[in-house]
């Protein structure tokens, strides 16, 4: 399990554990001043006779290169802002399998349908549902429906008036 702290934190600590060990302080006593097990002051001392205090930096976790570069990332959000018609669509509704396989389709990478959406999330977009509404709606109806019969039919309002 990984020690709570950030990777600057944990740094700072095998640091002071390091000037400790430099000054001639026992193994012992430098694990039990920085709040660490025998051994990590042991390991430490170690890297500080080799590399000295510098070996004690922190090394970055840079994890999983991404499948596509910034670049492509660019490119893809400008495709996203044209469409799902211009990118040959049937519809302009954007959804995670169209986008991966637009991905796949325009740059060869390959991305599950649910991991696309970590992608898109990304770039700024977010999860938006198409307004249904009748193409024949009356707009003037709808509001005298909601002024003058939603109230007198919705549970509740009209016992409490």
């Amino acid at each position: 399990m990984r020690t709570p702290g950030s990777a600057a934190e944990l740094e700072v600590r095998r640091r002071i554990a390091g000037r400790l060990l430099l000054e001639g302080r026992q193994i012992a006593d430098v694990a039990r001043i920085v709040g660490v097990s025998w051994t990590s002051a042991k390991r430490w001392k170690k890297a500080v006779e080799q590399g000295g205090i510098e070996a004690l930096a922190a090394k970055p976790q840079t994890g999983r290169p991404p499948k596509l570069s910034k670049q492509q990332k660019e490119k893809l959000q400008q495709l996203l802002l044209q469409g799902a018609v211009a990118a040959g669509f049937p519809n302009d509704l954007w959804s995670c399998p169209r986008v991966a396989q637009l991905i796949e389709g325009r740059f060869g990478v390959k991305y599950h349908k649910d991991y696309v959406w970590f992608v898109l999330h990304d770039l700024g977009w977010s999860c938006q549902l198409p307004q249904h509404r009748d193409r024949q709606q009356d707009p003037r109806a709808v509001a005298r429906f909601r002024r003058r019969d939603w109230l007198r039919i919705k549970k509740g309002v009209a016992s409490k008036s």
